[in-house]
């Protein structure tokens, strides 16, 4: 991994079922995302908490390119651009902006910038995290 270095994640359509089971571990029970008849939101369809989106992306870059390295969130900023429904397909594209490695060898801080995307490439969620990551070790080569 280096700075400048950028990926794109998998790209998956969000269903009913996904809608369901993730309201259902949170307890997310709020009537715009459990009532298919609710008028009283500004939102027509049926829209996804933005937590909901934020895992899976989560899930996708775990799956594209910390699997087996990821040891914490440190921090993370995020801003909501556009809400995102059954039946969008989400994707991201993640920027590494920033490495630092801590005194534990093979650890590092990695910063990257994460901008989310429904199937008709409008940016709809954007976050910066900051990961401490394993990698390999360091060694001192003998002389």
């Amino acid at each position: 991994m280096s700075v400048g270095q950028k990926f794109r994640t998998f790209r998956r359509t969000i269903t009913e079922t996904d809608l369901v089971n993730f309201i259902s571990v949170t307890g997310m029970l709020e009537a715009i995302f459990i009532d298919a008849e609710f008028d009283g939101g500004a939102i027509p369809g049926r829209p996804v908490p933005a937590a909901l989106t934020y895992s899976m992306i989560e899930g996708f870059i775990l799956q594209t390119m910390i699997q087996g390295t990821g040891l914490a969130m440190l921090e993370l900023e995020q801003r909501i651009l556009a809400p995102v429904k059954v039946g969008d397909t989400i994707w991201a594209i993640v920027e590494v902006t920033g490495i630092k490695p801590t005194s534990k060898s093979g650890r590092a801080v990695v910063k990257s910038v994460i901008e989310v995307f429904n199937q008709r490439s409008e940016k709809v969620m954007t976050y910066v995290a900051t990961r401490l990551l394993a990698g390999a070790k360091q060694t001192v080569a003998e002389g």
